[in-house]
């Protein structure tokens, strides 16, 4: 049969859905169950829009009709039990996993050398194609796709042959810093000088709106794209032309950041991929799945008074990261969902890349269609959301019970008020545990400091390039006035409402409004020493704060509005006040950022901020009153005898307090997304269907990796005579392996600017300079919390040259190594954090051929294989008597690049197994073609 005709029968699925607007085309579901190919009632929600995506497409795949058959049969799990995509039925009741509850499998943590063997000997896995209805993107991992794809642009005799063959939306924020901040123009000065930074950056993503089709970009300040696709751009069911005609579909969505999951909570299915994965999807190459492993995550009862939706997430964070769901979909069921709001059910599924899963999926129900009216969706949009969902068994209990391979339980009674920290977003603590849990982290830091210092005398070498990167642009703000005083260790230096996994939840911020009321009613203040931001990530939460005429409380306590951006969750924090930075030259006091974000690993929010701790918006404002964090908040008075039982708001104030959120507040906000303001509107706007380089520019490169069809350093041939360029632990997220922060003056990265001209304080930070190569593969694993064996025990960015014993930094390293391989060698958890593209980017240009570690996140891995990176799966024991002054051999990779597959990893002599980490085929392929891009690139060649 030929795709032809399989695109004209589908499985007979095809048929027509009555709507308000008119008939509609649909794969109606149901048709899988006449036909015995599965019990569409028992599958998980995600199974189902995963099966709907793959028979709609299956001419675009090129399936015939018994491929397609089988393929279904597959996925709803109807195979026999040898052919390695059983379903496991199994529970795990509040996190606790029995033996054998399938962590063991190598696809999630622990590779041994006979399971190795076991996998090997398995028929190839399932192998489902995915391509959603569209793309989400942010500046600082768009950014660099686009110049990815204008580079290759410029490769072809007719450019236009590269285009956009989804629809996709770029949100430009996160480019905002808090500069200014404590007075009503905050905002205003930070957006102003946020122009002056990006002028070069933003006119070229003017010129890439202009050039590729199906490109729509909003303008800097108008939000988080997390949070603008929660309330203006998902449609949850969406109309696309097919065969002529309209056709309704599931609205999913791939995004370039790994938030993007937020959007499940309002039964959108979608997740973050890696920048070279959303380069691919962009230009139409299917994402392919292995066999959906789908997680019940059982909600019972209702969240207890004080409670928040940020409680209940560090709650599932840290439930499921201790259970393991790396690499799984989870999906939320059970009584206590009806209970959430779906701005709440938002807040858990943001964090889905924090406790590890792919995607983090709630149902369609009654709350989902007042969500949509409120936040002014059309009543054609609602109706058809409706329709569709009800024809396709999607819509509340009509979706029926589905069977899980686990069900994991959470009682929403048993969630309290949770700090999460002080480095992981995982590490959540009771209100009474956290001043235990700073005074352990800091003693810990000093044992560190310790010995560090002892090992620079007993060296001579230091190595030491300084903290800041010289002169910054003078920040204003109330919050430095009168802080003179020594600061003492514990000190909260930050307080940031911040970060769309918590701006969203409207309970949340109305609650830090009452509660900032409460505070000014009573004469209290922030601490002088504490500097306060919001940064809400929708300016329809300004609004209704200001309807609910809470705004001048939190404005009187020093949170104006400081942009509608990410910034101080992903270390925009900007410069900490001036009496603070002096008084922390003088004293090195070990200070805290307290912050309602979704992630605080070490060093990320400011590189002189220590520990890091999540915390709901309210909390955010209590710290900012005590201004330390080694107090009991649950027991003890935070100000002037006031505790926070005084200040926090009662279920009736927020009641009353909600009812300033309007439908006509989403209405004016979302009216002009698209068309920004006079500083966007004179922007140059370069046209043309390829970019114009600068060969001078600091910002904008065309990458080497695009330069040729064939990358020879990456080809996966075997690996002689390696070298160990890291020797790292457990958990190294991509932070670690490509920072987002600021530019040191005397690092790699730091060293190249100044060459070119650059003065320290026009740096900017690795966030904005991604779209130039030169900058971040300097700034590769330059982290100032990185912990590398081969440099213990200094922290950062430094390593040893094994030949010559030298220490240096790891970029002067990989360049003294010239052609020989390197490779890194790390724990479990490795490349956990954002989906971050340069992390895999920059360890390819770094000469790194392959990654030998214990276990791999999945985005991270994902983007090492599409740069032709050989990802290793190693046992915990091969890993321990490791030590990277050894020569390495990875031997018969041309045999063992395939799902299942292994290579021999001989180390002096000593011989183990390794499982190449590609899941799929199509992996496979873009392994042995060196990469994604090399391989798009030779298939567009070939055209000509």
């Amino acid at each position: 049969m030929t795709a032809g005709a399989t695109a004209s029968t589908a499985l007979g699925a095809w048929s027509t859905l009555q709507t308000a607007s008119g008939p509609l085309g649909y794969v109606r579901l149901g048709r899988l169950a006449e036909l015995g190919l599965c019990e569409v009632e028992r599958l998980p929600l995600t199974t189902r829009i995963l099966l709907e995506s793959v028979v709609r497409q299956a001419a675009r795949f090129g399936l015939h009709e018994d491929e397609l058959a089988e393929l279904v049969r597959a996925v709803a799990g109807e195979r026999p039990e040898e052919d390695g995509c059983e379903r496991r039925w199994s529970r795990a009741v509040a996190g606790e996993r029995p033996e054998g509850d399938g962590r063991e499998r190598a696809v999630v943590g622990e590779w041994s050398e006979r399971s190795g063997r076991e996998d090997a000997e398995r028929t190839a896995p399932v192998e489902l194609p995915f391509l959603p209805a569209r793309v989400l993107l942010q500046d600082f991992t768009g950014l660099p796709a686009l110049v990815d794809l204008a580079a290759m642009r410029g490769r072809l005799a007719d450019p236009t042959t590269l285009d956009l063959a989804l629809p996709a939306d770029l949100v430009i924020d996160h480019s905002v810093r808090v500069d200014h901040y404590g007075t009503q123009d905050a905002r205003r000065r930070n957006l102003a000088a946020e122009y002056g930074r990006n002028r070069e950056r933003y006119g070229f993503l003017r010129w890439a709106e202009q050039a590729f089709a199906n490109l729509h970009v909003v303008p800097p300040g108008r939000g988080i794209c997390h949070q603008v696709n929660f309330e203006r751009l998902a449609e949850v069911v969406t109309v696309r032309r097919h065969d002529g005609g309209p056709v309704a579909l599931p609205d999913t969505v791939l995004g370039s950041d790994s938030h993007t999951p937020m959007v499940n909570g309002l039964g959108v299915l979608g997740w973050g991929v890696g920048g070279i994965e959303v380069e691919a999807a962009l230009l139409g190459r299917p994402l392919v799945l292995t066999c959906p492993q789908v997680v019940g995550l059982r909600l019972t009862n209702a969240l207890p008074p004080g409670a928040l939706a940020t409680d209940l997430v560090l709650a599932v964070t840290e439930l499921l990261r201790r259970h393991g769901v790396v690499d799984r979909f989870v999906e939320v069921f059970g009584p206590g969902v009806a209970t959430l709001s779906v701005p709440d059910r938002g807040v858990v599924a943001n964090m889905a890349p924090d406790f590890g899963a792919t995607a983090c999926l709630f149902g369609i129900d009654e709350r989902t269609l007042d969500f949509l009216r409120l936040t002014n969706r059309s009543e054609a949009t609602v109706d058809l959301v409706e329709r569709y969902a009800r024809a396709q068994a999607l819509f509340g209990e009509e979706a029926g019970e589905a069977e899980f391979d686990e069900v994991v339980e959470l009682d929403l009674g048993t969630v309290e008020p949770s700090l999460a920290g002080p480095d992981r977003p995982d590490q959540r603590r009771p209100l009474a545990a956290v001043p235990r849990s700073f005074a352990e982290r800091a003693a810990k830091a000093r044992d560190r400091s310790a010995a560090e210092g002892s090992a620079r005398e007993s060296s001579g070498a230091a190595g030491d390039r300084g903290v800041a990167e010289g002169p910054v642009e003078e920040s204003s703000g109330a919050a430095g006035d009168g802080a003179g005083a020594p600061i003492p260790d514990g000190s909260v230096v930050i307080a940031a409402i911040t970060s769309c996994t918590n701006t969203s939840s409207p309970e949340g911020m109305l609650a830090a409004g009452l509660l900032a009321k409460h505070a000014v009613d009573r004469g209290l203040q922030a601490k002088p020493w504490v500097k306060t931001s919001l940064a809400p990530g929708s300016p329809v939460v300004a609004a209704y704060l200001d309807r609910a005429g809470l705004m001048p409380y939190l404005e009187r306590l020093g949170f104006d509005v400081v942009g509608f951006g990410c910034t101080t969750c992903c270390g925009n924090s900007g410069p900490l006040p001036d009496a603070v930075e002096r008084a922390l030259d003088e004293h090195d006091a070990d200070v805290v950022a307290v912050l309602s974000g979704n992630r605080n690993y070490a060093g990320r929010i400011h590189p002189r901020v220590r520990a890091n701790y999540l915390a709901s918006p309210p909390l955010v404002v209590a710290y900012a009153l005590a201004g330390r964090i080694d107090v009991n908040l649950e027991d003890e008075p935070l100000a002037d005898g006031v505790t926070l039982e005084d200040l926090w708001p009662t279920r009736d104030e927020l009641a009353a307090a909600h009812q300033a959120i309007r439908r006509e507040l989403f209405e004016d906000e979302y009216a002009a997304l698209f068309e920004g303001d006079d500083a966007w509107r004179a922007l140059p706007a370069p046209t043309g269907p390829t970019y114009a380089w600068t060969e001078d520019s600091t910002y904008l490169r065309p990458p080497p990796f695009v330069r040729t069809a064939k990358a020879k350093h990456h080809t996966p041939s075997d690996i002689h005579g390696a070298r160990a360029l890291l020797v790292l632990g457990d958990h190294v997220t991509t932070d670690h392996i490509s920072p987002v922060g600021r530019i040191l003056r005397d690092s790699p990265a730091g060293r190249y600017l100044q060459d070119r001209g650059v003065h320290p304080r026009d740096f900017d930070s690795f966030g904005t300079r991604r779209g130039n190569w030169e900058v971040m593969v300097r700034g590769t694993f330059d982290y100032v919390a990185l912990r590398n064996a081969l440099a213990a025990p200094e922290e950062g960015g430094v390593t040893v040259h094994v030949p010559s014993g030298e220490r240096m930094t790891v970029f002067d390293a990989a360049q003294a190594y010239g052609d020989t391989p390197l490779v890194i060698v790390a724990g479990d958890e490795y490349g956990a954090g954002s989906s971050r593209d340069w992390a895999a980017k920059g360890t390819a240009l770094l000469g790194i051929r392959a990654v030998l570690a214990v276990g791999f996140e999945r985005i991270h891995r994902a983007n090492l294989v599409g740069m032709g990176v050989v990802p290793l799966q190693i046992a915990r024991a091969d890993r321990d008597r490791l030590t990277g002054t050894e020569r390495f051999d990875v031997l018969g990779l041309d045999a063992g690049i395939r799902p299942g597959g292994t290579a021999t990893v001989v180390v002096d002599g000593t011989t183990f197994t390794a499982r190449v980490r590609v899941d799929t085929e199509q992996e496979a392929r873009i392994l042995r073609a060196g990469g994604i891009l090399p391989l798009v690139l030779s298939e567009l060649e070939e055209r000509r």
